[in-house]
């Protein structure tokens, strides 16, 4: 504020401002109070009228401050303020720059403090005053307010205000940091801030992109906490300052929060939160997998979710379909497997970022669910969990009739079909039907072409395809919201009819009577990248399936067969009456008869009577009601006539 040196006439002749920056020497130390009898003050008195609530610092002997003051006389007549030229005070305590009433009057003091000094002569300008400004012998009053304080032995200040649980990594010297910050003189006066320019401040840390203060104040902090940094000028600005709003030697107070940190030399980071037991295979390039996450930045925000979708991220992994730190993150992992997967920018986004939710230079954490995965040149997989004790003379294959039981399950446990009734599963009495035996027989000669089927004969499970008019096959699409069915009867199919799914039809082959066997279908042997009602589309399903009986089909196109040879005179047998012409009943009571003789046998898996109306329409050729000896005939004579006429 005012020099401190001895008086003397050219005292007079300097300037008014160049005088208020001299200390004059104060004449006498004594440390008394004013004398009881109302004589003059011995010292300094000190009114404190604003005392701040926080006060982590008071000013010693040696330190630099920076302060803003009004002096008056007694009268009230003011001589000098900082106020009037703008500019603070800046300068040591305690070293003989100031008048010694000035010096003892801030000791002491805290930032943001106000006080009332009464300087004594003595301990002002004594008895010679401050020509043209300070009359001899005057006692001055100063009011005071201390908006900075620094000594040049300081060190950048950190004070932790939250740490979150979780430190991945701490910043250290060439990490890319982003955050934000709140920039403040030490009297609170704030000067910048990150909020108010809608993003963070992102820079490199210990490379010279930041005062050195701000460096040092960064390092070991972890995404998500929040610090106070208080820098000393040497440390920031220094004697220059910054442009209007940072003056020169101003201590800066930064409260800053860090939103994420990384190295342009980091890879991929991998943690594995929850493996399930049992891992055969982990995922690879060129597999397509279907997972569900979580994708948030370092500091906790989520950015997206696959589950706020309620469906599955469906890819293939390790062929540029996704950013190349997921593609790299995916590989190796089991199904149902949950692992935390981060990110760098440079192996994600990068510097631009994407949309309004991912920033430029954004470190991204996944917490990756992954349901399934795939191979587009994966087979069946097929695996025995127990067989029956007796000895298994046939097995299952294409053509036959199956009854069987299966539970049908996505691999990450969720239950989509059933046809076991609870409590029947493993039991010898499955569905409330018994094993059934094979059937021995086989077809030596075929009579009657197949019939037209009336739509819904398969049943409408998980499992089984439907028909189009055009005679392709597409998915069926059983009923499902989410629970599991229970169908509480065995499921019937002809192994290679297109009936059932591919994968299916493929696992159900080979079997026993009373095996039991686990399969995994890969989607495009199941129902594909469209899926089905209640299965999603591209899923792996798993099967537990229990071969409840198996019989002998029927060739395509067939509905009934002999087991030997047909009656020579096939007509006269079956008009019972004789009266050349065989009604429905008496084509049905034959054909029974041939069933319960054991002379030959019906398409297995339909209605009986269902299947000889269907042989009776084939065979009335004018649809009148009755069968003629010239509409009878056999299909293998047919198919003989057929290759005739097409030579």
């Amino acid at each position: 504020m005012f020099p401190a040196g001895p008086p003397s006439h050219s005292l007079l002749r300097l300037p008014l401002l160049q005088l208020l920056l001299l200390v004059v020497q104060a004449v006498g130390r004594g440390l008394g109070r004013a004398s009881p009898a109302g004589g003059p003050l011995e010292d300094v008195v000190i009114e404190r009228y604003h005392i701040p609530r926080a006060c982590p610092r008071e000013v010693q002997m040696g330190d630099f401050v920076r302060y803003h003051y009004n002096g008056t006389f007694e009268d009230g007549k003011k001589f000098d303020s900082s106020y009037d030229r703008n500019t603070l005070v800046a300068i040591v305590v305690g070293v003989g720059r100031l008048i010694t009433g000035m010096d003892r009057g801030l000791m002491g003091m805290c930032v943001n403090e106000r006080r009332r000094l009464i300087v004594p002569p003595h301990l002002g300008y004594g008895s010679i005053g401050l020509a043209g400004l300070i009359p001899p012998d005057a006692t001055l009053y100063f009011d005071v307010v201390l908006l900075d304080v620094w000594n040049k032995e300081d060190t950048v200040q950190v004070s932790t205000l939250l740490r979150p649980p979780h430190c991945p990594r701490m910043v250290q010297d060439g990490d890319f940091v982003r955050y934000h910050y709140n920039g403040t003189l030490l009297d609170g006066t704030s000067f910048d801030t990150s909020y108010s320019k809608g993003g963070t401040y992102d820079t490199y840390v210990g490379s010279g992109w930041l005062i050195k203060g701000m460096d040092q104040g960064l390092l070991g902090m972890c995404p998500g906490e929040r610090r106070k940094i208080i820098i000393p000028p040497f440390l920031a600005y220094g004697e220059k300052g910054y442009g209007t709003v940072i003056p020169p030697q101003a201590s800066l107070v930064f409260h800053v929060l860090l939103i994420d940190v990384h190295n342009p030399k980091d890879a991929v980071q991998l943690e594995t939160l929850e493996l399930p037991p049992g891992c055969v295979r982990r995922a690879g390039a060129g597999d397509f997998m279907r997972y569900h996450y979580n994708g948030s930045l370092m500091d906790g925000t989520l950015f997206d979710s696959s589950y706020s979708r309620n469906h599955t991220y469906n890819t293939y992994i390790g062929q540029g379909y996704i950013i190349p730190g997921m593609d790299q993150g995916l590989q190796g992992a089991c199904m149902g497997e949950r692992r935390r997967i981060t990110i760098p920018p440079h192996l994600a986004y990068g510097e631009n970022g994407t949309g309004d939710k991912i920033p430029g230079s954004a470190v991204l954490i996944f917490n990756v669910h992954v349901i399934d995965f795939h191979n587009p040149a994966d087979v069946v997989e097929i695996r025995t969990l127990s067989r029956p004790s007796e000895t298994c003379n046939e097995t299952t294959k294409l053509g036959d009739f199956v009854r069987y039981h299966y539970n049908c399950s996505l691999l990450d446990g969720t239950q989509l079909f059933t046809s076991w009734v609870r409590g029947g599963a493993g039991t010898g009495q499955v569905g409330g039907h018994r094993h059934g035996e094979s059937s021995s027989v086989h077809p030596r000669r075929l009579l009657l072409p197949l019939g037209p089927r009336a739509p819904g004969e398969h049943s409408t499970s998980c499992c089984f395809l439907g028909e189009t008019d055009a005679g392709s096959h597409e998915p069926s699409r059983p009923h499902f919201r989410g629970q599991r069915h229970d169908y509480g009867a065995p499921q019937e199919a002809t192994l290679g009819a297109n009936k059932v799914i591919e994968g299916l039809d493929t696992g159900l082959q080979g079997m026993c009577v009373g095996e039991r066997r686990q399969l995994i279908v890969p989607p495009h042997l199941a129902h594909g990248e469209s899926g089905a009602r209640g299965v999603p589309g591209s899923a792996v399903l798993l099967f537990e399936v229990e071969l409840v009986s198996r019989e002998d089909g029927l060739p395509t196109g067939y509905l009934f067969v002999w087991h030997k040879d047909p009656p020579a005179n096939l007509f006269e047998d079956m008009d019972l009456n004789k009266d050349g012409e065989v009604p429905p009943e008496e084509f049905s009571t034959f054909i029974k008869a041939q069933v319960s003789e054991g002379k030959g046998r019906l398409m297995p898996g339909q209605d009986p009577e269902k299947t000889i109306g269907d042989m009776f329409q084939n065979q009335d050729r004018n649809q009148d009601g009755k069968i003629t000896v010239d509409e009878l005939k056999l299909k293998s004579d047919e198919d003989e006539e057929r290759v005739h006429e097409e030579l």
